[in-house]
């Protein structure tokens, strides 16, 4: 969304607070060297395997080594152990599963998830989680038989994933990062429920997932094609949220600034400042109208998590048995995929998961106040590798931040003659080399921490 890209490029006007230095946002080489470390060759390869396995719906054959969501699995768990060896094993390869009877699963199904964890070196409990689904489906979705290739939905997704281990496994940060290929999605979203739960049972910060789903065609149902842009989908009243703070939400304020919300806000800001001619287009809304994604599961779990998909789709090359109708080609093959286009979108998720890692979590205990005064105060705890914060604000009509100041390594700032009713706040915190937190919208709207955080919804 590059009409408030200044305000996310830190060209904002940033005045000091008392004897606070200013703290303009650094451009990070780091995040240039990772974009130009992609290779879209390397994700073709990727979905030419996944399209090879003929199909890979969730009750397909596992017993083969050719054919089915079997095989499937157990070559995305190869490519992890292979980049593993590559950084000296600095990949833990875990596969949580979970036995299932459900609507779209008539007969007791294992669902197993792929993933590859690259544990931080400083604060280890915060994660950062990339996923797409290795399951593919055909127009009924209880057809497992079926060839059902899957390129764009979501190969696709799998192959950013596995690019993006490529990518960062070769550098250290401070969080850990998650790589994950689900299962089960197009069965009701069961990776993904798997995967949260395991994320719960493991005790993880979980403070942002990327989850993309179909991300590599771009050409759209028109037949105009958009090489240009991204969309980034996140809820704006969280899932968990309680009653109580539904009411105080709703008189107060916070219905488009969830974490989730934010966490778009600053991927939009990475594609603005990290990639040439590729912008992010934020949807508020949790999903595509009446559809859904792996993220939903997160969601629930009261995780930050946003969907990312490809700026136009073709319907015709989604959930459709292969068939050519009136001249018309249905089904989702690697000749619908533009690897040029899903080589823009890894790129934008690489960028987004370093600069997360790298920077401070996001601040905890963030309230505010004001109410009948001319000025408003912002609160904070402070939180592990900050050297400062930077507080936010903006027209609460305005759908980006963009006034900030620099509030030192304190852990409040009085923002003098700005009135609180007319305003929506936040606070993001910073690294020393300058990495920046998302922006934390005050009260448990905002909270990007689902337990441990008092500002957090209840469990």
């Amino acid at each position: 969304m590059r009409v408030f890209s200044v305000a996310l490029t830190g060209l904002t006007l940033i005045f000091a607070s008392g004897a606070a230095a200013q703290a303009p946002v650094q451009e990070q080489a780091l995040l240039h060297q990772l974009a130009d470390d992609i290779q879209p060759e390397r994700m073709r390869a990727d979905i030419q395997a996944l399209v090879g396995f003929g199909t890979r719906h969730t009750m397909s054959e596992t017993r083969s080594e050719t054919r089915g969501i079997g095989a499937a699995r157990r070559w995305a768990q190869t490519q992890f152990e292979a980049i593993s060896r590559d950084c000296n094993g600095c990949l833990t390869i875990v596969t949580p599963s979970d036995t299932i009877t459900g609507p779209r699963v008539p007969t007791p199904t294992e669902v197993v998830d792929i993933v590859a964890i690259q544990r931080g070196t400083g604060d280890p409990s915060r994660v950062i989680i990339i996923s797409g689904h290795i399951d593919s489906r055909v127009t009924d979705v209880m057809n497992f038989t079926a060839d059902a290739p899957g390129a764009n939905d979501d190969a696709s997704g799998v192959a950013a994933v596995l690019e993006a281990a490529r990518v960062l496994s070769k550098h250290r940060f401070d969080a850990t990062l998650v790589f994950a290929a689900l299962s089960g999605e197009e069965q009701g979203l069961l990776g993904g429920k798997i995967l949260a739960d395991y994320a719960q049972a493991q005790g993880w910060r979980v403070e942002a997932n990327l989850n993309n789903d179909i991300v590599g065609n771009s050409e759209g149902q028109s037949g105009v094609r958009d090489t240009t842009r991204v969309r980034v989908f996140s809820e704006g009243t969280k899932t968990v949220e309680t009653e109580a703070q539904e009411e105080r939400r709703r008189y107060n304020g916070g219905e488009v600034d969830s974490s989730s919300r934010n966490l778009a806000r600053f991927v939009d800001g990475m594609a603005d400042r990290y990639l040439a001619n590729f912008d992010v287009d934020l949807i508020y809304r949790t999903d595509r109208y009446g559809r859904g994604g792996d993220q939903v599961e997160m969601l629930r779990h009261g995780f930050p998590a946003v969907r990312i998909s490809e700026g136009a789709e073709n319907y015709d090359r989604q959930h459709q048995d292969l068939r050519i109708e009136n001249g018309v080609e249905y089904g989702d093959t690697i000749e619908g995929v533009d690897f040029a286009y899903l080589g823009q979108v890894a790129r934008l998720n690489i960028v987004s998961m370093a600069a997360l890692a790298n920077a401070p979590a996001s601040p905890l205990g963030v309230t505010i106040e004001g109410a009948v005064k001319p000025d408003t105060t912002i609160k904070w705890q402070a939180v592990p590798g900050a050297a400062g914060y930077r507080v936010w604000w903006r027209s609460t009509t305005a759908p980006q931040w963009t006034h900030s100041r620099w509030a030192g390594n304190a852990t409040e700032l009085v923002l003098r003659n700005i009135v609180i009713d007319d305003f929506f706040f936040g606070v993001s915190a910073v690294s020393e080399d300058g990495y920046e937190s998302p922006v934390v919208f005050p009260g448990p709207a905002g909270s990007f921490v689902s337990v441990g955080d008092p500002a957090a919804p209840a469990r």
